[in-house]
């Protein structure tokens, strides 16, 4: 009998996901293993993989559908000696259903291929009293924002479900306005082109982002505390460093991660988080590191790394920003971590207080290395200095205990060799 490949959960917070790309096509051979689509989750986009052997008989959902829920059949299978007549007869009998599998490692999201044109969105009769309306929770919230009437759009989805292409027909059209039009940040513009506001979909990576901070700022006690860090010495390290090998290129960054491992290691009740029962302190020192992509800022890991050199941190570094932007991250690789660094140094930022990344009780957020006048035995000097802020969570981290950590901190950026030793 055929089988029904479904939307797979691929994180344990997966609801709903965006299939964002196809593989296959109808009437093409698939052998179990082989990668057929790619799903764009809350976290990631990842490949997915057929678990069984078989005809692509339907594809149920066009590439580009967002909001698509966990369980959802997106596609069926036909198996050996079975022809699309097999199709309408599973639409009487419940087809065997076989969820798709997750492949190792997430892939890039790919841009939806733009699917045939559709006739402009027209008023549909309104359903009588109690008839539901089948509409995907991405084009519900479109619909809610623009203020349009779900019961006067046709839907082009399977089975006349409607997706967020008819949300976006229906507001450039003008047609299934629920009375008042819509209330955006400005009024709408009349004139043609650019200068028009337009609604842009939040990605799941935004949602989650927004999601969490929210609740960060909400739900965390923040406590700020900012020291100046004298930087000549790490930058005269830094460059002889990387001028005894062309395969070792150690940046501020990598210099900042070992400082903050070490001074965890050296402090370890920083590295800790807040739960209702106990204080957790985490074994191992792992950093997470935030990284700015298309898809939103993501953290990737440096694991156990006040064990590790210079040069590895350094390698491990750039490996994980790339794979990052490219968004070809493990979910393991930017799941976890007990402590956050944020640098905006090279966006020429001086000082900024960041956002507590739960479950963790602390990040630290990085100036821009710039030249000042200072007092040095009773003489003004010119030295390189770069403020760091430490966002703490107190009900973790007392005043007392953050400056004590920021101290230590700042002893190893100052006399870079001890981090050597």
């Amino acid at each position: 009998m055929t089988i029904q490949i479904t939307m797979p959960a691929l994180s344990p917070t997966m609801t709903e996901g965006k299939l964002a790309k196809w593989h296959v096509k109808e009437g093409d051979t698939v052998k179990a293993g082989q990668v057929i689509c790619e799903i764009e989750t809350d976290k990631a986009t990842m490949e997915v993989e057929a678990v069984d052997e078989g005809v692509i008989g339907k594809l149920l959902i066009a590439e580009g559908t967002e909001g698509v829920p966990v369980n959802t059949p997106i596609a069926i299978l036909l198996e050996e000696g079975e022809d699309k007549s097999a199709i309408k007869d599973a639409s009487a009998a419940p087809a065997a259903t076989k969820p798709a599998a997750a492949a190792p490692a997430p892939a890039p999201a790919a841009p939806a291929k733009p699917a045939a044109p559709a006739p402009i969105a027209k008023p549909a009769p309104a359903p009588s009293s109690g008839e539901r309306i089948f509409a995907s929770p991405l084009a519900k919230r479109m619909a809610e924002q623009a203020k349009l009437d779900l019961s006067r759009i046709k839907g082009s989805g399977p089975h006349g479900r409607i997706v967020k292409d008819d949300i976006d027909k229906a507001v450039a059209s003008g047609t299934g306005k629920a009375g008042a039009p819509a209330t955006v940040s400005r009024p709408v513009s009349t004139m043609t082109g650019s200068r028009q506001d337009k609604l842009v979909p939040h990605t799941g990576v935004r949602k989650v982002i927004a999601k969490r901070l929210t609740e960060a700022k909400q739900q965390i006690p923040h406590i700020y505390l900012t020291v100046a860090c004298r930087i000549d010495a790490l930058i005269e390290a830094r460059k002889q460093m990387n001028g005894k090998s062309e395969a070792i290129k150690v940046s501020v960054n990598d210099l900042i991660i070992k400082a903050a491992a070490m001074a965890l290691r050296d402090h370890p009740d920083v590295n800790a988080s807040w739960t209702d029962d106990a204080m957790l302190l985490h074994g191992a020192v792992d950093i997470s590191v935030a990284v700015s992509s298309d898809r939103g800022l993501i953290t990737p890991i440096v694991r156990d790394a006040d064990l590790k050199g210079l040069a590895a941190i350094s390698s491990e570094m750039r490996d994980l920003a790339k794979r990052a932007r490219d968004g070809k991250l493990k979910l393991e690789e930017f799941q976890g971590g007990g402590f956050t660094i944020s640098n905006m140094g090279m966006f020429g930022i001086h000082e900024f207080s960041a956002i507590i990344n739960p479950p963790q009780a602390a990040i630290l957020a990085i100036g821009a290395g710039e030249d000042r006048a200072i007092v040095e035995r009773g003489e003004i000097k010119v030295a390189k200095m770069m403020n760091v802020t430490l966002s703490a969570d107190h009900r973790v981290i007392d005043g007392a205990l953050g400056a004590q950590w920021l101290k230590t901190f700042k002893s190893y950026i100052e006399r870079p060799t001890t981090m050597l030793l």
